[in-house]
């Protein structure tokens, strides 16, 4: 079982990322950065920012949900809540459309986002791909993609199964309280 997406934290990552940036980012750097922000957060918390699911793609990996919500027109009848803040892309450039609160984010996070924008901010989104190429649980899909389990992370980076089991019964019990409550 696994938690459900929450776009709202996503949409409130990518938006403290954007704003640190002045705005606007390559939309590939962008989905870089919001993956290696849930990467650190597994590693460092035992959970992820976003609770997206994970894909290797030929461009490395990257956050499936929140990638769609990049590429995707906005409905105009009723657009997202990613849309109603971060502009789709254009040109391959996403922009900050305006502020959303970020009360979905708790002060760990931002700062962990602030510490993933200083350390890798500066790449482009080609410097980003090829660094996302070297990270364990990426492998290269031939074309296609390959899901990235929370598994593969905590395993490449070291962490024992008994530690990987906690992990994963701890996020099966939130799924399992989430669903309770919808």
């Amino acid at each position: 079982m696994h938690p459900r997406y929450n776009e709202e934290k996503a949409t409130q990552a990518a938006a403290r990322l954007l704003k640190l940036a002045g705005g606007r980012m390559n939309h590939m750097k962008l989905i870089k950065l919001l993956y290696i922000a849930d990467r650190n957060a597994i590693l460092r918390w035992g959970r992820p920012i976003t609770f997206d699911w994970y894909y290797s793609l030929p461009h490395g990996p990257v956050l499936s949900l929140t990638l769609n919500k990049v590429s995707e027109e906005p409905d105009p009848s009723s657009p997202s809540y990613w849309h109603r803040f971060i502009s789709p892309s254009q040109e391959y450039q996403v922009r900050l459309v305006r502020t959303p609160p970020s009360d979905a984010l708790s002060r760990a996070e931002e700062t962990l986002l602030d510490e993933v924008h200083a350390e890798f901010g500066s790449m482009d989104q080609w410097q980003l791909r090829d660094y996302s190429h070297t990270l364990p649980e990426w492998q290269d899909p031939q074309g296609s993609r390959l899901p990235i389990d929370l598994r593969d992370i905590l395993a490449a980076e070291g962490f024992d199964e008994e530690r990987i089991g906690e992990v994963e019964e701890a996020l099966s019990a939130e799924a399992f309280a989430e669903s309770l409550g919808a």
